[in-house]
C-alpha cells in the first residue's frame, strides 16, 4: 500500500507543479469549459465513491463499489479551465445476479505535466456467464428463432424466451428431454491489460494521434447438459431439465464461428482523433470524431488474425433555453476484416473513448438486448436531448438533475459494401440523469422497440 501511494505522489506532484509554469496553452484553447460549468468545478483532490448499483436485462441487477479519485488542481492552475481533471484513478468492482463479476482498475492523465501527451492504463478481470449470442451474420436482423427449430419465429422477446424454456424432446447427442433456456448464452472469462498514449497535434491541439497495446486472455463455455429452469409444455409448470446444444456451439462445430476455444489476443491499437468537446464527461458543446483501428496477428503474439476499423462522430450543441439543455448526436460505422475473425470480436467496436457493444444494449440500441444483431459490418446512430431541470448543493457536493429523451437506429451487414438504409432497427425512450460534481454521471434509461422493453441504470453517458 505504501508503494502504491508513493507511485501516486510521483505522478501527481510533477503534474501539479509543471502545470503552474506553462507559458502557452494555445493547443487546448478550444476545450475551455463554459463559464457556468467552470464556476461549479471543484478544486483540489476528492473522491467520488458510491455503491455500484446497476441493472441490465442480460447481466441482471449488479451491486459493488465504484470509486474515482480526482486530482483537479487549484483555480490558479492554467490547466484548470481546460481539463476535466489533471489525473483520475478509478477502481470498480461489481457482482451481478447472473453470477457475473468484474474488477476494473484505471489511470488517466490528460496533458501530462502540461504537455500534449495523455497516458492511460486499464486493467480488467471479469467473468460473465450471461453473454448472448444470436449469430454472426445479417440473418440476425430476422425475427428471433430457436436453435432447435429455426423455422418458428417470434416478434417479441418475451414470447421467444418462454418458448426456449419449454421442454422439448432431445435430438442427437442430447438428453431425452431438454430445454433451450441457455442455448443463446455463453460464459466469458477475461483478463485484459491496456496501455495507451496520445499526442495533441497542431497549434490548437484539436487533432490527436493515439497508439496503444492490449493483451487479453479469453476463455469460453457453453451450457450443454447444464441443469436449468424449464417449463412443462402441457401445463406451464416449472421444473429442472438439462439444456440442449447451444447456438454458438453449433455454429462453431459447423465452421460458421471461430474462437470458442479462447486463447491469447495481442492487439496494436491506433487512432486519429478530432476532439473539441468542452468537457469530456458531459459536454455542452463541441465535436468528437475518430478513426480507430485494432490489428491482431501471430507476428505480435496473438492466436487470432483480424483487423477492425471503426469510425464515429459525435456532436454537442447547447440550446438557448433551460438551465443546461444540450442536443447530443452520434453516428458510427465499423467493419471487421479477416476471413477467420473470432466470434467475440463481433461483440464490440473498439474506441479510444471506450468500447461499444454492438449492436444492441445500453450503448447503441437501447430497445434491444446486447449483441442482438451481429455481423461483420454495421452502422448506428443515436440522438439525445439532455435537459437539466434542477441543481442542488449538499454540503461540499454538487448535483444536477435532468432528463434525456432519445432515439437510436442501426443495422448490420455481411459486407461493408452492402451497408445502406434498408432493414434498419430502431428504438426510442427516455432517461434520467444525475450529475455528481460534474464528472460523474448517473443514468437511468428506459428503451422500447418492436421486440422488447428494457430498463438500464448505471454510471456514464451513452456517448
Amino acid at each position: 500500500m505504501k508503494n502504491y501511494f508513493t507511485l501516486i505522489m510521483f505522478l501527481t506532484i510533477p503534474i501539479l507543479v509543471s502545470a503552474q509554469t506553462i507559458d502557452s496553452l494555445s493547443f487546448i484553447k478550444s476545450k475551455r469549459m463554459s463559464d457556468a460549468d467552470l464556476e461549479k468545478k471543484k478544486e483540489g483532490s476528492f473522491i467520488t465513491g458510491l455503491p455500484d448499483l446497476s441493472s441490465d436485462p442480460v447481466t441482471g441487477f449488479g451491486f459493488g463499489l465504484r470509486t474515482n479519485v480526482f486530482f483537479n488542481g487549484q483555480r490558479n492552475n492554467p490547466l484548470f479551465p481546460y481539463t476535466p481533471y489533471l489525473m483520475k484513478l478509478k477502481a470498480n468492482a461489481a457482482y451481478y445476479t447472473s453470477n457475473a463479476r468484474e474488477l476494473v482498475l484505471g489511470l488517466d492523465i490528460p496533458y501530462y505535466k502540461g504537455t500534449r501527451w495523455r497516458f492511460r492504463v486499464d486493467l480488467k478481470l471479469q467473468q460473465n456467464p450471461a453473454n448472448l449470442y444470436f449469430g454472426l451474420t445479417e440473418q440476425t436482423l430476422s425475427n428471433l428463432s430457436l436453435p432447435s427449430n429455426p423455422g418458428v419465429t417470434f416478434d417479441k422477446y418475451a414470447d421467444f424466451d418462454k418458448a426456449r424454456k419449454t421442454l422439448r424432446p432431445g435430438g442427437p447427442g442430447e438428453a431425452t428431454q431438454v430445454t433451450d433456456a441457455l442455448s443463446n448464452r455463453f460464459r466469458e472469462t477475461e483478463f485484459m491489460l491496456n496501455l495507451k498514449a496520445d499526442y495533441a497535434l497542431g497549434q490548437k491541439g484539436k487533432f490527436r494521434i493515439m497508439g496503444g497495446y492490449e493483451i487479453q486472455h479469453l476463455s469460453y463455455k457453453t451450457f450443454e447438459n447444464f441443469e436449468t429452469g424449464a417449463i412443462q409444455p402441457d401445463n406451464g409448470e416449472g421444473l429442472k431439465a438439462p439444456n440442449g446444444f447451444s447456438l454458438l456451439r453449433r455454429d462453431f462445430d459447423q465452421g460458421m464461428a471461430s474462437g470458442l476455444n479462447g486463447g491469447w489476443v495481442s492487439l496494436i491499437q491506433t487512432a486519429l482523433i478530432y476532439d473539441v468537446r468542452d468537457f469530456e464527461p458531459d459536454p455542452t458543446r463541441g465535436a468528437y470524431v475518430e478513426l480507430a483501428n485494432e490489428f491482431s496477428d501471430q507476428i505480435i503474439g496473438s492466436q487470432f488474425s483480424f483487423d477492425k476499423v471503426f469510425i464515429q462522430g459525435r456532436y454537442y450543441q447547447k440550446l438557448p433555453f433551460g438551465k443546461r439543455t444540450v442536443l447530443a448526436g452520434r453516428a458510427a460505422v465499423g467493419n471487421i476484416f479477416g476471413s477467420n475473425a473470432p466470434f467475440f470480436e463481433y461483440q464490440d467496436q473498439w474506441s479510444p473513448d471506450g468500447s461499444i457493444n454492438s449492436l444492441g444494449g445500453k450503448q447503441s440500441l437501447r430497445g434491444y438486448r446486447a449483441n442482438r444483431f451481429l455481423a461483420r459490418s454495421l452502422w448506428f446512430a443515436n440522438l439525445e436531448l439532455r435537459i437539466r431541470l434542477a441543481e442542488a448543493r449538499l454540503g461540499k457536493q454538487r448535483f444536477g438533475f435532468g432528463v434525456a429523451p432519445f432515439v437510436d437506429a442501426g443495422t448490420v451487414r455481411d459486407r461493408w459494401q452492402d451497408l445502406n438504409f434498408k432493414n434498419i432497427k430502431t428504438s426510442y425512450g427516455a432517461g434520467a440523469r444525475i450529475a455528481w460534481n460534474q464528472s460523474t454521471i448517473i443514468f437511468f434509461d428506459y428503451g422500447l422497440s418492436k421486440e422488447d422493453k428494457l430498463f438500464f441504470f448505471g454510471i456514464g453517458q451513452a456517448f
